[in-house]
């Protein structure tokens, strides 16, 4: 785990070493026996009984007869072999099984897997049919070189079976590639973005690159690159808004302070220019000064009446304006219906996350899935029973 941009690695023991400014923290994956979670752990039902992290999901809605079918994933562990387990849902988030398993090579004998992504394609991008999914993880944190990359994996069978596609990037030196998150910028090429802490100049920056066929990608650029280098801009999640904008979410780390690690967002016109890197971005807010900490995700759906649609944000910890843990955290999420601007509303969270403990694991980059209607929202979180971190999902109000 890295503190500033949290991650886990893995391996087929519990180990500690550093790594840049923090740790990373190596887990065992749970034994798959099925019990009731203990009362400590989190609401909800369990996606799966076992180590399942930095959950992602997806309603179809470019496939044709499966549309409607929601797709989850979460990055979990065989021994020290890193997977991507995949499920499905045909009763809109109701329950859920596992259809699929993405085995990459580079993430198999303890070489390390982390933070996924899974989308799917909107649209035609070179040989790739809309409906297409794709899956993508930071690899090889654990190898003695660490020189790690962002691998991009490819399902057209509805996540059944997956195929290497492409690298977004590969690390030039030890130092870390994080976090990858797709959209499909306004000329229609596939996007990447990126947690970057390679370039010497930055602890962390975000990138972005793109390619028009799924398989070269070009003109990695920034995107987020204070100019204080001990800042670490990281975890971006982006969505693409009726009026033609795009909506990025992400945590600012730096030194400590009341605002370290700090949920920030910022637009681009077009999904591709996001304007000056230097410029940090707006602090979502309630309207009393609440605002979230870590792990930021973010999700769009429509709204009756209101042709911006509504977004939904959640953050790992909730603070009080005086930077006190508000009472509601780990327990609610915000709307806003004003394009992100303005003051956020509370809500409560589909799943409730008992542990206070701020590191990789509970409430960390939980999914949220609007309905098709936008009036429920879906949310897959991840918290501790007993020393292991799963997944549970349940779905409430929007």
């Amino acid at each position: 785990m890295i503190v500033g941009s949290r991650r886990i690695t893995a391996s087929a023991r519990l180990t500690r070493h550093s790594a840049l400014t923090a740790l990373l923290l190596v887990l065992v994956a749970g034994l798959l026996s099925f019990h009731a979670p203990p009362a400590s752990a989190a609401s909800g039902t369990l996606l799966r009984d076992g180590t399942g992290l930095y959950p992602r999901a997806v309603r179809l809605e470019h496939s044709g007869a499966d549309n409607g079918r929601i797709l989850a994933s979460v990055v979990t562990f065989d021994g020290n072999n890193g997977l991507g387990a995949v499920y499905e849902s045909t009763d809109d988030g109701g329950s859920f099984r596992q259809v699929g398993t993405v085995g990459d090579p580079q993430a198999a004998g303890g070489r390390g897997l982390c933070c996924s992504t899974l989308f799917e394609l909107p649209q035609q991008v070179g040989g790739l049919p809309a409906g297409t999914l794709l899956w993508a993880a930071s690899v090889g944190q654990d190898t003695a070189d660490r020189r790690m990359s962002i691998r991009v994996f490819a399902s057209t069978d509805v996540g059944r079976s997956w195929s290497y596609l492409s690298t977004v990037a590969t690390a030039p030196n030890d130092r870390g590639l994080w976090e990858p998150e797709f959209s499909v910028d306004a000329q229609g090429n596939l996007v990447c973005h990126y947690s970057d802490e390679t370039d010497g100049t930055h602890s962390q920056k975000l990138v972005a690159a793109r390619t028009s066929d799924g398989v070269t990608w070009t003109g990695h650029h920034d995107t987020v690159a204070s100019a204080l280098g001990s800042d670490r801009p990281g975890m971006a999640v982006v969505r693409k808004l009726p009026n033609g904008s795009y909506f990025m979410t992400y945590e600012i780390c730096a030194a400590a302070g009341q605002y370290v690690c700090v949920v920030h967002y910022r637009t681009s016109a077009d999904g591709w220019d996001w304007g000056d890197p230097t410029y940090l971005g707006i602090r979502p807010e309630t309207a009393d000064g609440k605002y979230f900490k870590h792990a930021p995700t973010v999700a769009w759906s429509p709204e009756p009446g209101n042709p911006q649609g509504k977004l939904f944000l959640v953050g790992q910890v909730m603070y009080n304006r005086d930077g006190t843990v508000a009472s509601g955290s780990g327990r609610t999420i915000w709307t806003n219906s004003a394009g992100g601007t303005g003051a956020w509303r509370e809500v409560a969270a589909p799943v409730a996350v008992d542990s206070s403990t701020v590191d990789y694991c509970p409430n960390y980059s939980s999914a949220l899935l609007p309905s098709a209607d936008g009036t429920r929202v879906l949310e897959i979180a991840t918290d501790y029973a007993g020393t292991v971190c799963k997944p549970y999902f349940a779905t409430g109000a929007g």
